[in-house]
């Protein structure tokens, strides 16, 4: 063997857990690799997953109201625990992009897809030992539909007729009409598979799931603990053994703890100190771009946003590329008014909807139109909406001067935020992580009875392209439906999405990663505690 093999041999017997690192970088320095040895150990080290160890989390978006139905879920904080942790969906997003089978195990449409028949996977228990079937789907489907349902994921099941169990291990899905997304929208992380009471009802309340971890202590918005289930049904997955999760609001608090080996990760990192953590030793900075806006939100039911003309003028007040090296530091791209993202496959190119671009006097013009010669808003701000969101609306409103508009700012808490602010105040910062297909952003935000119409936008021709879009199975005709959709929205939407942002998060070296990291969530597709381990 030559010195290549030896350190191959070696790297091997790390990655089998065989070969302690103190006995490694002897034995490959003995080999005259000089500075290369600790180097050559990491790579081994990372290469196989170990068991093991408490993963310490540094995460915002929690709030003391907090509650463990799926349904509720509104930020990253909840979105870690239950769906990364706790709970499973009936399909999965994979690194790669692709659509998986998490508890469904197969699924098979008819020939205009408007019945889904899914295979439920067997010998699946929950955390209390009860073993899984198609009765508890159903009845986790169930709770987010009706009209009395206040989950937030009722608008993107609106078009569910009816959900049947077909014997203990197989759920047939119909639909009012073609939906051929539709198990895309079952990887959503609030509709997630809960035990049934046998009632109709699920148990939400306890946490009880069938995830990589179980619920050990929790505090809502401040500290919650799981362990890891020994009874997992993924293999080579949901590698610590205990799962803490920190919530740290503040973006300096976070990366502080990180600094200090309070936590091992952490979400969100502020965009302006981003490069001076990558000079840190022992600390590595993670940037994935997907479909993540920032956006700004005008609750078009309440003057003076309930007239166009208005929310085009405060649309031309943004310089887009300043916020994009000032708020964003370079970590994304120019958004467009438009929530369909640079990984979705129908996005409008720049010639069916150009770029909108700063214009002080054609703001004014709308104005005119609006019967104004100013106006004066309120824009409500917090760091959990995104960070630097109270410093955008500081930028916003200095470009608003030339256009006679006056923004006064105000800064909120980010406690409560979510609860207190959005969707509450009449225009306010708010970011999405954006969602895999057309349909699944347009029905969850902007159709007319979505739970989550931030806008409280309600247009005729759009909501009728939408079910017109959703069963659609010619790719040709529904990318046209689609494009014409994401026109309404830029010029008569309540929506205002100056960028896309990167998820920029920060790790240390303690831990290892896996080949690919998902970009439809934060944190490897918000499964890094399955998917993540310490070398």
């Amino acid at each position: 063997m030559n010195r290549d093999d030896d350190i191959k041999f070696l790297q091997r017997m790390v990655a089998e857990g065989s070969l302690s690192r103190r006995k490694f970088l002897s034995a490959a320095m003995a080999m005259g690799v000089g500075a290369m040895a600790p180097a050559l150990y990491s790579e081994a080290a990372h290469a196989a997953p170990k068991k093991g160890g408490r993963l310490r989390q540094g995460l915002t978006g929690g709030a003391t109201s907090d509650v463990l139905d799926p349904g509720q879920i509104l930020d990253s904080y909840m979105q870690s625990l239950q769906f990364g942790q706790l709970r499973n969906n009936l399909t999965e997003v994979a690194a790669n992009g692709e659509l998986v089978g998490e508890l469904a195990e197969s699924w098979e449409a008819n020939a205009d897809a408007t019945q889904w028949v899914f295979k439920i996977r067997q010998g699946v228990e929950f955390h209390n030992g009860k073993t899984m079937n198609s009765q508890d789907v159903v009845d986790s489907l169930q709770h987010h539909l009706g009209e009395k349902s206040t989950s937030a994921a009722a608008g993107i099941l609106t078009g569910v007729d009816n959900v049947k169990a077909d014997g203990k291990n197989t759920v047939v899905v119909s639909l009012k009409g073609g939906d051929a997304d539709f198990p895309f929208i079952l990887s959503d992380y609030h509709i997630l598979i809960c035990p049934s009471n046998g009632d109709g009802s699920i148990d939400w309340q306890s946490g009880n799931g069938t995830g990589g971890y179980s619920l050990a202590d929790h505090e809502a918005g401040i500290r919650t603990l799981t362990k890891r289930n020994p009874n997992y049904w993924k293999e080579g997955k949901a590698h610590f053994d205990e799962i803490e999760s920190l919530q740290l609001a503040d973006p300096s608090a976070r990366t502080t703890a990180l600094r200090t080996d309070t936590v091992d990760c952490i979400l969100k990192v502020e965009l302006k100190t981003a490069s001076r953590l990558t000079k840190l030793p022992g600390v590595k900075v993670i940037a994935t771009t997907g479909n993540k806006q920032i956006t700004l939100p005008m609750r078009t039911d309440t003057a003076p946003y309930d007239n166009n003309h208005v929310r085009m003028a405060l649309k031309l007040i943004i310089q887009r590329k300043d916020w994009l090296n000032k708020i964003a530091f370079g970590y994304g791209e120019l958004g467009n008014d438009n929530p369909i993202g640079p990984a979705n496959v129908y996005r409008a190119t720049a010639e069916e909807l150009p770029q909108r671009e700063y214009d002080p006097d054609k703001a004014k013009w709308h104005l005119k139109q609006a019967g104004m010669d100013s106006l004066s808003v309120e824009f409500y701000a917090a760091d959990t909406a995104f960070s630097g969101s109270v410093d955008a609306g500081a930028l916003m409103r200095e470009s608003a001067k030339p256009a006679g508009i006056n923004i006064d700012v105000k800064r909120q808490p980010n406690d409560g935020y979510w609860s207190d602010v959005w969707m509450k105040k009449p225009w306010c910062a708010c970011y999405w992580s954006g969602r895999p297909t057309e349909n699944w952003m347009f029905s969850q935000v902007y159709a007319a009875d979505a739970s989550w119409n931030d806008t409280f936008w309600k247009h005729e021709k759009f909501n009728k392209l939408l079910v017109q879009g959703r069963a659609e199975l010619n790719s040709e005709k529904r990318r046209e439906i689609y494009v014409d959709m994401q026109k309404i929205v830029n010029t008569d939407g309540g929506l205002i999405l100056p960028l896309f942002l990167s998820d920029v998060m920060a790790i240390n070296d303690k831990i290892g990663l896996p080949d690919q990291i998902g970009n439809n969530w934060e944190l490897d597709g918000m499964k890094n505690t399955e998917r993540w381990w310490f070398v």
